[in-house]
């Protein structure tokens, strides 16, 4: 029997197949009586129980909630959270109706008037997630990683330390140390302004955003954590900082949030810099020394930073 065979005995689980597998492996499954699941085995050293059991409690907080994201299952014994003979964790959630709006480093399909549609509809759904978050107490032990100051660009940060990666050149290592540098400035002023640390999703790619029948939804929460809110939006442009119309949805991405928040556009663009950097950190430990994915992303984020602090 797999390790995914075992995961999903313990929902009644049948008709594995695989989805993804990134920081997770994700399945899909049905379940007794017919209803679609998806199935998670989570990354060994990633996310600790305590961290999954408050990224799942988050979820169907929000789901009561009327946001569209995916709903934890319990199994048949009534746990949402279960220990293969692995010594793996795996959990599931309701199953969630769409296609992705996009794939990464694939230009945005349609024309530009309903990629901005699209990306005004995500900027509310995002800030009705933020919303519906802050009428919720969180329940002691609760416990995310932090996208705070020190998890962003701190002496450790949760990515890691994105201005000594090994690929940069000398310069590009000048661009992103000085890029900490401001970005540890901005955050200290937002933070004194009076902005909130408080759950965020983290991780808001096109890929982790469903459509369907005019409808957005949000899954994959692994990286959730206690950030600032406004990190939500520029992840999101993160993703489009090569698109023909990226200031066109940057606009839109606002709008949409701002009829829910207030919003400071231009702590987006510093959250979309944030975004940038971390995601350079991201890369050192997960892939192979040669891959094209470093340099692309320490490009992109040397581009960002020439963008924002001008």
């Amino acid at each position: 029997m797999t390790e995914a065979e075992e995961a999903a005995a313990h929902w009644g689980g049948r008709d594995l197949r695989l989805i993804r597998a990134r920081e997770n492996a994700v399945y899909g499954m049905r379940l007794p009586g017919g209803k679609r699941a998806a199935l998670r085995l989570h990354r060994v050293g990633y996310q600790g129980d305590a961290a999954i059991r408050s990224e799942l409690w988050w979820c169907g907080a929000l789901a009561d909630a009327g946001v569209p994201v995916p709903r934890p299952m319990r199994d048949l014994r009534g746990d949402v959270l279960v220990r293969l003979t692995s010594g793996r964790s795996c959990s599931a959630l309701s199953w969630i109706e769409g296609e992705p709006v996009g794939i990464a480093g694939v230009p945005l399909a349609g024309p530009a008037a309903e990629q901005e549609a699209m990306h005004f509809q995500l900027g509310r759904l995002i800030a009705q997630m933020h919303s519906a978050t802050d009428m919720l107490v969180l329940p002691e032990g609760f416990t995310r990683p932090r996208w705070d100051i020190e998890g962003l660009v701190g002496d450790a940060p949760f990515w890691g330390r994105f201005w000594d990666h090994p690929a940069a050149t000398e310069a590009e290592r000048a661009t992103l140390t000085e890029a900490r540098q401001f970005l540890q400035r901005q955050l200290e002023a937002h933070l004194a302004a009076g902005a909130v640390i408080g759950p965020i999703h983290a991780d808001v790619l096109r890929e982790n955003v469903l459509a369907q029948g005019g409808s957005l939804s949000l899954i994959d929460f692994d990286d959730a954590g206690l950030g600032f809110r406004l990190y939500d939006l520029g992840t999101v442009m993160s993703q489009n900082q090569a698109e023909p119309n990226r200031t066109g949805l940057r606009d839109a991405l606002i709008a949409g949030y701002a009829t829910l928040r207030q919003v400071d556009p231009f702590m987006v663009d510093v959250f979309t810099l944030a975004r940038c950097c971390a995601s350079v950190g991201w890369t050192m430990p997960r892939l192979a020394a040669d891959d094209p994915i470093h340099k692309s992303h320490i490009a992109r984020a040397v581009r960002c930073a020439a963008m924002v602090m001008g």
